[in-house]
């Protein structure tokens, strides 16, 4: 062992079982700090979907490098190589394998946009090896390896950005402050809308992966399963093992609005989450339709997420109901009144404008500073901003099919989710062809949560939920305090 180079050394270690314990040893002193006129090289790690915008956005940022270009699936590199060449004249390499990159000593920093299964693993080694993150949303797959990324980010004191873009936009943290201060009076309840159309994925046997595809890299820390066509490359977000839903995916962005709106200090104490799988037949899990309740004492949140709109544009959208009126669409409509009034400079509903680039610069000025202050949503925003997806989706997985005539107890106590509740149904109906008489519905238990400890009272069935069994070659690291 002792003549080989370093990195048949980590070859060897990954192979017999010991690789995601080992500690990758730091690159570069903890804490140097990077001259304005320094470059600072970054490698992106997925480059498939939102991979591809992390390459244009550094690639437009002064002084930022990227180095390496990483994704299990080497069918994406020559395409990949040369657009990222053509923009910024610099060729970058690609490898497969993020511990490959991890091992250049003059690489800064490890831009993830993974899918959900490997943020938490690429984020905790990337830390081990002096490298700064920029780790795409949600932060983690489970509560667990939140709690990792966390501890990780300290022990190893690395800047970790977590990849909720509104977080860096001035409209949205002025908007968030006022409600937050009771400028609109005191929040009671927060209402996010997910309209986002979501067509089904179909139903594809198992077949032999493409040679040029390291399908076992790929699942990594995951539950081994067959490949299909309608997993690889996107539609792993509909399957659990891989991803969580679009409570974790386009909730995050709203989840993380609503925390910085609620009154500080606020934390979520019961759910309960309800929906299905509706309209279509396929080999997706998660809930095409889902309807959440969060109780943080005096304040609620209820998030609804519609999938069978296609001819409709997306909706993202958050409206904060107060006991002077409410708060919506960028005007404050006072209790009593139907005509609303403007707030000036508030921001606009939909995804972050332009790809959220001034979120990559707060990144890369982080890392050239070394002031973890001015991050913008550092990786314990994102782990808790992640609880909350967690925390929807496990009251859903842990639910029981009964008829719609059974209406969900757990929302009594809850006007506007008993009315969303209400407008879901009539959704369903409209759009799903769903006949009420006949269909079903997942309805969720009521789980408390102890936010201290980040476990659930008394339930051993969600607590197991909290992580997963770790599979050989990939462990989840512990973390040294």
């Amino acid at each position: 062992m002792h003549q080989q180079s370093r990195r048949q050394a980590l070859k060897y270690l990954a192979a017999s079982g010991v690789g995601a314990s080992f500690v990758i040893s730091g690159t570069k002193s903890s804490g140097q700090v990077i001259g304005a006129n320094d470059r600072v090289r970054v490698a992106v790690a997925g480059i498939n979907g939102r991979g591809q915008v992390h390459m244009r956005v550094y690639g437009g940022l002064k002084n930022v490098e990227i180095a390496y270009l990483i994704d299990p699936d080497s069918r994406l590199f020559a395409s990949r190589r040369a657009a990222v060449k053509q923009q910024t004249g610099f060729t970058p390499k690609c490898v497969q394998d993020v511990r490959e990159a991890l091992e250049d000593r003059s690489l800064d920093a490890v831009s993830i946009a993974a899918p959900n299964h490997w943020h938490a693993l690429m984020t905790i080694w990337s830390c081990q090896a002096g490298k700064d993150v920029y780790v795409e949303k949600p932060c983690s797959h489970n509560i667990v390896e939140g709690q990792r990324m966390v501890a990780a980010a300290q022990r190893y004191d690395r800047i970790v950005q977590h990849g909720t873009q509104w977080r860096s936009d001035p409209k949205w943290r002025d908007y968030t402050a006022d409600i937050r201060s009771g400028k609109y009076g005191k929040l009671q309840t927060a209402n996010i809308q997910i309209f986002r159309p979501r067509k089904s994925i179909g139903i594809r046997a198992s077949t032999a992966p493409p040679r040029e595809l390291d399908y076992d890299l790929w699942v990594g820390p995951a539950p081994m399963n067959p490949y299909r066509t309608n997993l690889v490359h996107y539609q792993w977000h509909w399957i659990w093992d891989y991803g969580n839903g679009e409570l974790g995916n386009l909730g995050s962005h709203e989840f993380e609005m609503v925390r910085w709106a609620l009154p500080e200090g606020a934390a979520p104490q019961s759910v309960v989450s309800i929906g299905g799988r509706f309209g279509y037949d396929d080999q997706g899990q998660t809930p095409n339709s889902q309807l959440t309740a969060f109780d943080f004492g005096e304040t609620k949140l209820v998030c609804q997420q519609r999938g069978l709109d296609y001819d409709s544009p997306i909706r993202m959208a958050i409206g904060f109901q107060t006991d002077a009126g409410l708060v919506q669409g960028g005007k404050f409509y006072p209790r009593g009144k139907q005509t609303g009034e403007s707030i000036a400079n508030a921001p606009a509903d939909g995804l972050p404008e332009n790809n959220g680039v001034r979120h990559f610069q707060n990144f890369i000025d982080c890392v050239r500073s070394r002031k973890k202050e001015d991050l913008a949503s550092d990786v314990l925003d994102g782990h808790q901003t992640a609880v909350l997806a967690h925390l929807g989706n496990t009251s859903y997985r842990l639910g029981q099919e009964v008829p719609f005539a059974k209406s969900p107890e757990g929302l009594a106590d809850n006007q506007l989710a008993a009315e969303s509740w209400e407008a879901m149904q009539r959704h369903l109906v409209t759009l799903g062809d769903v006949d009420l008489s006949r269909g079903r519905y997942r309805l969720g238990p009521t789980l408390r949560f102890d936010a201290a400890t980040e476990t659930f009272v008394d339930n051993a069935a969600a607590n197991a939920l909290r992580s997963r069994p770790d599979r050989a070659r990939f462990e989840l690291p512990e973390i040294p305090s």
